[in-house]
């Protein structure tokens, strides 16, 4: 079995490598790939070229830690971007990091990452893919765990005080270049890796939690990678119905929620003969219809709800649909229905 991780995983890689004086053209070459592969975030990429990739930027930048320099400053939005979302609407700094866990696999197929408390610490993991030869994983595992200490500075804030690193292999540089790097040095040659700190910590509520946007995202990661592309026109409405109440309804919220690049949703939606506009317009169509028809609420609140900034918004769209005033429309259907009530009764 062939072990894949997503291209956002080297989002930033090209501007880190310009700083550490490297090619970015000469490491893609060299792992028997184009750059162009990270135009589309959510194509795959194995192990084994990640791997080549960051071992080559080593080498280059004679810079032994280069995948945790580049780990500890890509940015997460763009690089575990559906997986953030999920994270960020938890209730607490633990629930986040089970979310984690839970989708990590999205992210990277065979690699886990899990939380464990033991005598009042908490331990952080990550477990490589089983299948890699483990005395080649230092950077895939400095990157990922790079990675991780911005996760906990994301959650945590200044809380964040990790008690130990423990790495499975030896150091690839002196331990004081590590040192000031993370602030603490780490402990080599252990048994696993992970972070760890204070299991205290975990219960640190967290201010941006949005239950209902969480359990949408849920939703949607539990089913990531069965929707085909005929399918996709449906979902993207699906998730547009959901996110026009909360103002999130814009191509780049969706194409994040659906964990691909604009380009690549756009792409996606004209081979199957529409677009994202048009979706959306769609949607707005259909909901104000029914809410019109079968609702007692007034169009300021139906505007809202179809993420209009101001009911003048909403009203000029209304007329585009069918060539007269929101009010107008509802005074038809009020005639068109007192007509089939009528006949009805003769009836």
């Amino acid at each position: 079995m062939t072990d894949y991780a997503r291209a956002s995983s080297l989002h930033g890689i090209a501007e880190f490598a310009s700083s550490q004086q490297v090619s970015v053209d000469d490491l893609f070459k060299r792992a028997g790939l184009s750059p162009d592969i990270l135009d589309y975030p959510e194509n795959l990429i194995t192990y084994q070229s990640l791997l080549k990739i960051l071992e080559q930027g080593a080498l280059s930048s004679n810079n032994p830690l280069f995948a945790l320099q580049f780990g500890m400053q890509q940015n997460l939005a763009a690089s575990i971007r559906p997986l953030l979302y999920v994270m960020r609407n938890a209730g607490t700094c633990g629930e986040a990091l089970q979310e984690l866990s839970r989708y990590y696999q999205v992210h990277a197929s065979s690699a886990r990452v899990h939380i464990e408390i033991e005598e009042g610490h908490a331990f952080f993991y990550y477990s490589p893919a089983a299948t890699l030869d483990l005395s080649r994983m230092q950077p895939i595992t400095e990157l990922v765990l790079g990675g991780g200490l911005q996760v906990m500075r994301m959650l945590l804030g200044n809380r964040w005080q990790p008690q130990a690193l423990m790495l499975q292999h030896a150091p690839a540089k002196d331990l004081s270049a590590y040192h000031r790097l993370l602030g603490i040095t780490p402990t080599f040659n252990a048994p696993a890796n992970a972070w760890v700190f204070d299991a205290k910590l975990l219960e640190t509520p967290l201010i941006s939690a949005d239950h209902e946007l969480q359990s949408l995202i849920r939703q949607h990661l539990d089913n990531l990678g069965q929707i085909t592309v005929e399918d996709l026109p449906s979902h993207v409405q699906q998730v547009v119905r959901s996110f026009l109440p909360q103002g999130r309804a814009s191509i780049e919220h969706v194409a994040d929620y659906l964990a691909l690049s604009t380009r690549t949703l756009q792409r996606y939606l004209a081979e199957e003969g529409t677009s994202f506009n048009q979706l959306v317009d769609q949607t707005r169509r259909a909901i104000a219809t029914r809410y019109m028809t079968d609702s007692n609420m007034s169009f300021t609140q139906l505007s809202e709800l179809l993420g209009y900034a101001e009911l003048s918004a909403f009203s000029r769209a209304f007329q585009r649909w069918y060539g007269m005033s929101p009010r107008q429309w509802q005074k038809n259907q009020g005639s068109h229905l007192s007509k089939r009530r009528l006949i009805a009764t003769r009836r």
